[in-house]
């Protein structure tokens, strides 16, 4: 019996993996950002103006010195892949171990006595660069798309 597994690789295109990248990262900095500002919502507004405000220089911070090069690397080796790329390619496998550890992280403390509104500020700068650092890979596939 002659059982090729390759055909059961949920093989696409690069441009899907560079799509799908843009779309996670997106979705997953809408949700801490929503998060976020359920968690201001019950904050006096001054005070949620300046935790949000520290939240975004956070973002601005971890989008540039953290996220835009680990982006770039993802692009980098996506575009370097040739003909169908499994579907599960659009990070590299040490990075779902990592993502791991970050959702045990942030599920640790939103289950901590951390206040929230503090929180907030976490989860805004983490999701802000998460949303930030997904244009480029947005911008990357409309280029590619043009390219066609």
């Amino acid at each position: 019996m002659n059982c090729d597994i390759r055909k059961y690789d949920p093989a696409v295109d690069r441009r899907f993996l560079i799509a799908l990248s843009g779309v996670v990262w997106s979705l997953v900095g809408v949700i801490l950002n929503g998060l976020a500002i359920k968690w201001l919502s019950h904050t006096a507004a001054q005070r949620a103006a300046w935790l949000g405000s520290a939240g975004i220089i956070l973002a601005l911070l971890i989008h540039h010195f953290g996220f835009l090069r680990l982006v770039d690397k993802n692009i980098t080796r996506i575009m370097a892949k040739k003909g169908k790329v499994c579907v599960f390619a659009f990070q590299p496998w040490k990075s779902y171990l990592i993502i791991i550890i970050m959702v045990a992280l942030g599920m640790t403390l939103r289950r901590s006595s951390l206040p929230k509104p503090y929180l907030a500020i976490i989860y805004i700068g983490f999701g802000g660069a998460m949303l930030l650092s997904s244009l480029r890979y947005h911008r990357i596939f409309f280029t590619l798309q043009k390219g066609d």
